[in-house]
């Protein structure tokens, strides 16, 4: 190794375990690490998995997830379908947030009003509610659009805030984050959750401490976390090896078979509920910089069919991810309810003459040029994957350029439509694919309705289809629907998933927690010894 690349990780290394304030922790303290830090401490103003994982234990819902992805009483401790579209929350009685206020029925009727306002991003959460109505200070009524299958798994991620505290503190609307705006909430908390924020230095260091006056009772012994986003793959990798952290929930695949050799650390895998996926412009007359004039080639079929046939998922998996990954057909993941088998299996296979004959019968026999946009710090791999997709598009003839930033950045491009091709990676956080489809398939129409459809494709039949979804209460015809909407996306070659992600966490001996397909470690699940 180069001597003068070693010292400069060592004074790296050096670097951030300095801002983890190694030293100062007592046995109750989880000191966790990751590529990527959270965005917001505003519930509302990122759906964002590093972000969620965090605040979710700090912020609660009406309803949250057992171990087995069920829901379960939370802030509500029971509810009652009044009719198709009115369903009464009995609320929980003596819970105070954080700052020693009373939870009330006001603060459910503000947190999802807020939540369902732009420029909320969960807006997705609540989007089938038509008005929340108080009966009493402990008994809330949603009414609702239309009949509503799965509204508890919707509301486990509409977080309750204090209104009184929001009020005070001018932060009575989500923040604004693709406009780059701040608030009060963006750097400040106030929930009722089992921990409470006690500081937040942006791409530095997280601590959240416990809060001794929640109203349920942790399974693990931690007291406070301290996570600190570590962007270097080594110095993560090396933060765990020397004990100065005591959990990385995104160990570098090409460090694992070092870290199973320590009889220090564990590695628990998991099957992760989130797709990998190329998504494509397909809506400027004009694709920016393809070098043809009036012209955007993503917008016909055959050009998007030639760029997935143009990638080697057997490759990229075997190669790129160290068979830490599961190839994917369809954009949602194995335990997302509308998976099949069918679906995922792979829609035309790697051919790269093929993929040339295409652009040809397309009208692009010389290609044309393209710019593949990703993060680097969010997913397993992932500037290493784009690294890999844009060798493979340029030997069929589309001259592929690369630009990665971290995700904080990189995530206003995708949400702002900036961007021509990007890679991505969508986690189904109710563990159904209506989630998917709308916000991810739908045609975006600035309400909340295909947030994150950064290609911004339009389909009425897939619309049509979609909001059937949304109100089909018998199972099978239901399951009909999201078929239908999952194999049509596929036909068109709407996206090109790449993979379904495996996770592994990595910790240390004396950590017992257990693995999230939602990839959200939960620390008052966690115990340490």
């Amino acid at each position: 190794m180069n001597r003068g690349a070693s010292l400069k990780r060592g004074v790296l290394a050096a670097a951030v375990l300095m801002a983890m304030g190694v030293g100062a922790s007592h046995a109750a303290t989880l000191r966790m690490a990751g590529a990527n830090d959270i965005l917001t401490t505003d519930p509302m103003a990122q759906n964002h998995q590093t972000t969620h994982a965090y605040m979710q234990q700090v912020y609660e819902s009406l309803v949250r997830y057992d171990e087995k992805y069920q829901p379960v009483p939370a802030l509500a401790t029971k509810w009652e379908q009044i009719s198709p579209t009115q369903v009464r929350f009995e609320l929980r009685k003596g819970v105070k947030f954080h700052d020693g206020a009373p939870f009330t029925a006001d603060d459910v009727v503000f947190s999802l009003t807020r939540a369902g306002t732009p420029p909320s991003n969960m807006i997705a959460s609540v989007a089938s509610i038509k008005e929340v109505k108080k009966i009493d200070d402990h008994t809330v009524e949603l009414i609702l659009k239309g009949p509503n299958p799965i509204l508890l798994r919707e509301l486990i991620e509409a977080r309750i805030m204090n209104k009184a505290w929001a009020e005070k503190h001018n932060s009575t609307k989500s923040q604004d984050y693709a406009s780059k705006e701040e608030n009060y909430a963006s750097r400040n908390a106030n929930g009722t959750g089992p921990f409470q924020l006690v500081g937040w230095q942006p791409d530095v260091k997280l601590t959240l401490k416990k809060n001794p006056n929640w109203w349920d009772k942790p399974k693990g012994n931690i007291d406070e976390i301290v996570f600190t986003p570590i962007k270097s793959a080594a110095t993560r990798s090396a933060a765990l090896l020397s004990g100065q952290v005591d959990f990385v929930v995104d160990p570098p695949p090409q460090d694992l078979a070092r870290m199973k050799a320590s009889p220090d650390i564990k590695i628990i895998e998991g099957a992760e509920n989130r797709t990998i996926y190329i998504g494509l412009d397909q809506f400027r007359d004009e694709l920016p910089g393809a070098g043809t004039p009036g012209k955007n080639p993503l917008k016909d079929k055959r050009v998007r069919q030639a760029l997935y046939q143009g990638i080697d998922m057997a490759g990229i998996h075997s190669r790129t991810m160290r068979n830490l990954s599961v190839n994917a057909g369809t954009m949602v993941a194995p335990m997302v309810h509308g998976w099949t088998k069918q679906l995922d299996e792979r829609a035309s296979k790697y051919d790269v003459e093929a993929a040339k004959k295409l652009l040809a019968d397309a009208g692009y026999p010389n290609g044309f040029s393209i710019k593949l946009e990703c993060p680097n710090d969010r997913y397993v791999n992932d500037e290493a994957i784009c690294q890999a997709v844009t060798a493979m598009w340029t030997r069929i003839g589309v001259k592929t350029t690369l630009a990665t930033a971290p995700m904080a950045q990189y995530v206003t491009r995708v949400m702002n439509a900036e961007v021509n091709a990007y890679l991505f990676g969508w986690g189904v956080a109710t563990f159904d694919s209506l989630y998917s489809l709308d916000a991810l398939m739908a045609t975006k129409d600035g309400k909340g309705v295909g947030t994150y459809n950064a290609g911004r494709f339009s389909d009425a039949k897939l619309d049509g289809m979609i909001n059937q979804i949304k109100v089909e209460m018998d199972p099978a015809k239901r399951d009909a629907l999201i078929g239908d909407s999952l194999k049509l996306v596929k036909d068109e070659y709407y996206y090109i998933p790449v993979h379904h992600q495996i996770r592994p966490w990595a910790m240390r001996k004396g950590v017992t927690t257990q693995h999230r397909a939602d990839d959200r470690p939960m620390p008052n699940w966690t115990t340490m010894k």
